[in-house]
Parts: C-alpha cells; sequence; structure tokens
C-alpha cells in the first residue's frame, strides 16, 4: 500500500469513530468488556484517543507518534470487538447477516494496525 492510502486507512476511520463515540457514546457502551468499568468514561476516551490519534498522523511532525499510538489503540480495543462479537453470534435478534458482519469486522483490525505500523516506519515525510 501506498503511504496516502495507509494515512486514509488510519485517520478518516479515526476521526469518524472518535466523534462517533462523543456524540453518541451509548453505541459502544454495551460492547465495552464487562470485567473493565465505567463504560461511558472509557467510551468518551477512547473517542478522544481516536481524534488525537487521527489529528496526529495527518500533520507529519506527529505522524510517527500518532501512527504508533493508533496501532496500540487498536490492540487496546480489540477486546471491545470481540465482546461485540460474542454478543452479536449469541443474540436470537440478530440476522444471519448481520452476525457475519460482526465476526468478518475482527480480522479488518489487522490491515489498520498494518496501516498504521507502515505510517510509524515512513516516518514525518
Amino acid at each position: 500500500m501506498t503511504r496516502r492510502t495507509d494515512l486514509a486507512l488510519v485517520a478518516v476511520p479515526f476521526a469518524v469513530s472518535g466523534v462517533i463515540h462523543l456524540v453518541r457514546p451509548e453505541v459502544f457502551e454495551r460492547i465495552v468488556p464487562r470485567f473493565l468499568p465505567r463504560h461511558r468514561e472509557l467510551v468518551l476516551a477512547s473517542g478522544v484517543a481516536e481524534l488525537v490519534c487521527a489529528a496526529a498522523v495527518i500533520a507529519p511532525p506527529t505522524r510517527r507518534i500518532g501512527a504508533l499510538a493508533s496501532a496500540g489503540l487498536l490492540a487496546a480495543v480489540f477486546p471491545a470487538n470481540v465482546q461485540m462479537a460474542v454478543d452479536v453470534v449469541g443474540s436470537r435478534r440478530a440476522s444471519p447477516a448481520y452476525k457475519a458482519g460482526v465476526v468478518a469486522r475482527l480480522p479488518l483490525q489487522w490491515p489498520l494496525i498494518r496501516a498504521a505500523l507502515n505510517l510509524a516506519r515512513s516516518g514525518r515525510s
């Protein structure tokens, strides 16, 4: 992938998701793993972190650190994505298509992490 593609794969989803986390936190609260406390606060904090990461990867002077932080954040929120998949697959109300989509989404984290790490390697330029 090109640096421009990697930049778009990291910055755009992080910016969009960060805004949604702040505007509609209840959407994400139910996927926070149950063993973690203060779901609303975690959702809001992760939304702010996503926006900071998006801004950092866009600016060349902060791109490397922003990309490393983005990869770390993607790894950190992976348990929430797993929790969502477990909940949806176990739901009688979810359609088979929705269940398949939620499960198929899990491996998509890895190309995003790879894109972030590629950006970190590319440095400032």
